[in-house]
């Protein structure tokens, strides 16, 4: 029987308004609706099958509450990130630990080469990773040394106009991968496009099937996913969304479980 898939996820700290804004005006951020908001979005993962696994707050970092940045994963191994903005470095110790209790072979990313997690986007055998705003080359030398062995084609593309890859484009289950055009990189860069009408329509968490979590701020994206034949689930971030995060960076999913060791 398959494994339950798992998600790390990170409750917001009450710092949580003086998180990083690089492509946005900073305003005001309500953090006990945040609160809320983000116990909804981890009732909604729970409501469709997963299995969450909370780090621990990490006080000192106002931006933890976006736990897809501080590791990646693919089939057994996980790639601890060395974060672009040094204020954030401290907040992969704990992902670090929780991947590794789990059974993943740990590798990190080494200094002088940054990584965020919010710049890979995974579809298929390709591994897409953003290069120019939090990541650098650096950074996908070693994400290419980690996971070209397992398999995986790592595609450098460059982000300019938002803070990381996924905060402009994610992927289907067929690989068609979702953008707003005012924000998307070249559509060339990957092999089957389709433009939303919203920024927030471009970000998707695939919760296994046809099912899609999305934030409830992109409701005509969700009518044209659900007429292709997908099931938009609705979750409201809005107080995440004024700090540039999205429903794919308030978790990493743990799709690819290693096998248990034996006996």
């Amino acid at each position: 029987m398959p494994s339950q898939p798992k998600a790390l996820v990170r409750p917001p700290v009450p710092r949580l308004a003086e998180g990083l804004v690089t492509h946005v005006e900073r305003v005001p951020v309500d953090r006990e609706l945040a609160v809320r908001q983000w116990e909804g979005y981890v009732r909604a993962l729970r409501d469709h099958g997963w299995q969450t696994v909370e780090l621990p707050p990490e006080e000192a970092c106002p931006d933890s509450v976006f736990v897809e940045d501080a590791v990646v994963v693919l089939g057994g191994t996980a790639l601890v990130c060395r974060p672009g903005a040094p204020s954030r470095r401290a907040e992969t110790r704990a992902a670090e630990e929780a991947v590794r209790a789990l059974g993943y072979a740990v590798r990190r990313v080494e200094a002088p080469g940054t990584l965020d997690g919010g710049d890979v986007l995974k579809s298929g055998g390709t591994v897409y990773v953003g290069l120019g705003g939090r990541t650098d080359e650096g950074g996908v030398r070693q994400l290419r040394a980690a996971f070209e062995p397992l398999g995986a084609r790592v595609v450098p593309v460059p982000v300019t106009r938002v803070l990381h890859l996924k905060s402009a484009v994610t992927a289907l289950p067929d690989g068609t991968v979702l953008g707003h055009p005012d924000l998307a990189p070249d559509p060339s860069c990957f092999p089957r496009f389709r433009p939303v009408p919203e920024e927030a329509g471009a970000h998707v968490v695939l919760l296994g099937g046809d099912r899609l979590l999305m934030a409830s701020s992109a409701p005509r994206s969700a009518e044209l996913l659900a007429s292709l034949g997908y099931e938009p689930v609705p979750v409201d971030i809005g107080e995440f969304e004024k700090l540039e995060g999205c429903v794919t960076c308030l978790s990493v999913r743990l799709r690819d479980l290693p096998e248990p060791p034996a006996g």
